[in-house]
């Protein structure tokens, strides 16, 4: 069950979502605030995967939205959720400057809005495994692989976008220039799929329609008004594994000459560069013979962190050389170290152990916290950083911050809980072998 906080004092609004989300009652709940106050404290310390804001001040007695959006822009480590942001006028670009460093997934006028709302939470709950959760990122990232069928719609190309490239960045595979770079090649290249190929609309088509003045994205509006237009879909399959992600952009038309289009030297115009500029942000993009499908990779970045939490960003960060030791088996445990960047080996009596990445987050929190010696030696693998914090530091940032307190109790919990897991299927496994060599239990064919 996802829990949507809806932050407006709009009653036609408010209508609107309880409206839409009746039909997903089991998977969604949405949950309205108004007061500042309420707002915040919600978003503290519940975290919402994604969050709804109303911009509009329809009634003037909207909660002072500028605020809430600069906390959740204040500290993007924690408020990581998703955020659909609705607004009255036409002037965009400062509400989307002023949301540069949060999750954005659609920032909607009210109309667009209220004509979509039904369709984008179904979207949202769909494919609610890109509404990212901090903490459970490792245990989450091994490979994974789908395909979302996106409609002919405006708001399909943004949605979609955004849930691809905010979970990559808040997973930290791509750094903020590529994510920016993702966006650009995903999005031009969605447009081409609806536009040129399911719309069948003509480059000199879409000339004439951008000469007199109006948007692209309306005529492809218009062009949905035929059944059997509006009828096909654009397919963007993904892999995404721990050093790089592939994908691919097929559409239900009859494809075009690409060879023949990117022979042609560029000019430069109202448009028809897309091809060409995602062709210089993401690597390997080619056509099928058709050229009704695309494909192309990108390459994850690798033991980098994009986002230091606000509390430790005024602490200590230390930079480590290679092979240096960080903390030492059976020292005391006087401090943690938030992982920064690069890659430390764990050892446990001389014995290699395991290692830790900033996917990790931390080093020596379990001792540190229950005040024990480090009952491990930490070595820096290559260069990297990591930011110290002691234990009065720790103690006064968390009185300071109280649902930080919270937060790093939920990331510990989710950690023990994946380490009773293993324990778990490691002890069945032992039993099945004890079973096999007692001869009370055949051993699994060889094939």
């Amino acid at each position: 069950m996802i829990r949507v906080p809806i932050v407006t004092t709009d009653p036609d609004l408010i209508e609107l979502v309880r409206s839409a989300a009746q039909s997903l009652s089991d998977e969604l709940q949405p949950v309205f605030l108004s007061g500042r106050e309420e707002v915040v404290e919600y978003l503290m310390y519940e975290l919402p995967e994604m969050k709804i804001i109303d911009c509009t001040d329809v009634s003037g007695t909207n909660p002072q939205f500028m605020e809430i959006l600069d906390a959740i822009r204040d500290d993007p480590w924690l408020h990581y959720g998703g955020v659909v942001a609705v607004h009255a006028d036409d002037d965009e670009r400062k509400l989307i400057e002023r949301l540069r460093d949060a999750n954005i997934i659609a920032v909607l006028r009210r109309e667009e809005f209220a004509e979509n709302v039904s369709r984008l939470l179904r979207i949202l709950v769909r494919n609610k495994q890109f509404l990212f959760q901090r903490g459970m990122q490792q245990h989450l990232m091994r490979k994974i692989s789908g395909t979302f069928i996106i409609d002919n719609d405006p708001l399909d190309i943004v949605v979609f976008t955004n849930l691809v490239t905010n979970y990559l960045y808040n997973a930290n595979l791509v750094n903020r220039e590529d994510k920016d770079k993702l966006h650009v090649a995903l999005q031009e290249l969605l447009v081409n799929a609806i536009e040129h190929g399911n719309c069948k609309i003509s480059y000199n088509e879409k000339s004439a329609w951008l000469e007199a003045g109006r948007y692209a994205m309306d005529l492809i509006r218009e062009k949905n008004k035929q059944p059997a237009v509006s009828a096909r879909k654009v397919h963007l399959s993904y892999t995404i594994g721990p050093d790089a992600s592939s994908y691919s952009i097929k559409d239900e038309g009859d494809g075009f000459d690409w060879r023949t289009r990117l022979s042609v030297e560029p000019s430069v115009g109202l448009h028809g560069m897309g091809m060409r500029m995602a062709g210089l942000y993401v690597n390997g993009l080619h056509y099928n013979e058709a050229g009704n499908e695309v494909s192309f990779s990108v390459a994850h970045q690798r033991d980098s962190s994009n986002v230091v939490p606000l509390i430790f960003s005024a602490q200590e960060e230390i930079a480590f050389k290679d092979r240096e030791i960080v903390v030492r088996e059976g020292e005391a445990s006087d401090y943690l170290y938030y992982i920064v960047s690069g890659r430390f080996l764990v050892f446990s009596g001389n014995k290699y152990v395991s290692f830790l990445t900033p996917d990790d987050m931390f080093i020596g929190e379990m001792s540190f916290l229950l005040s024990n010696q480090r009952s491990a030696t930490v070595v820096s693998k290559g260069e990297s950083r990591a930011i110290k914090v002691s234990k009065q530091a720790f103690v006064d940032l968390i009185k300071q911050n109280p649902h930080y307190g919270i937060f790093l109790a939920r990331l510990l919990a989710q950690r023990l809980t994946r380490l009773n897991i293993r324990a778990a299927r490691l002890n069945a496994e032992c039993l099945r072998l004890k079973a096999i060599v007692e001869g009370q239990l055949e051993a699994d064919p060889v094939t």
